[in-house]
């Protein structure tokens, strides 16, 4: 079974940073992609970043220039560092990564419980 465990997330004002951290744990084989979504209450989930397994990343155009996702490969630990943040920034941030648990069985998506961001004055 595969956990992921998401951290950091908290109240910050405009302008300030935060860094999010998602660790993957358990039966892994290999991890493809590994990304960032949010949803703010009453809207639909969004993507936010994005990293693949060769590295190459992607962004949301409304997070582009403030936001970088990097990862630790040997912890199986994807971050978003998060600045400048705006009050529209404020959502329930998700990671995302694209397991697989064996070299014969399917790659599948597996999503963390959620962190909390507030960015308020």
């Amino acid at each position: 079974q595969v956990q992921l465990v998401e951290s950091g997330g908290g109240l910050v004002q405009p302008g300030g940073s935060l860094r999010l951290s998602c660790a993957a744990s358990g039966s892994i084989f290999s991890i493809y992609a590994m990304g960032w979504f949010r949803q703010a209450p009453g809207e639909q989930r969004e993507f936010v970043a994005e990293i693949t397994d060769l590295g190459r990343t992607s962004y949301a155009d409304s997070v582009k220039g403030r936001f970088t996702i990097s990862r630790d490969v040997a912890k199986k630990t994807v971050y978003l560092q998060m600045n400048s943040l705006k009050p529209e920034d404020t959502s329930v941030y998700y990671c995302k990564m694209t397991i697989k648990t064996g070299f014969w069985v399917r790659e599948y998506d597996d999503w963390g419980q959620g962190t909390q961001v507030t960015v308020s004055s």
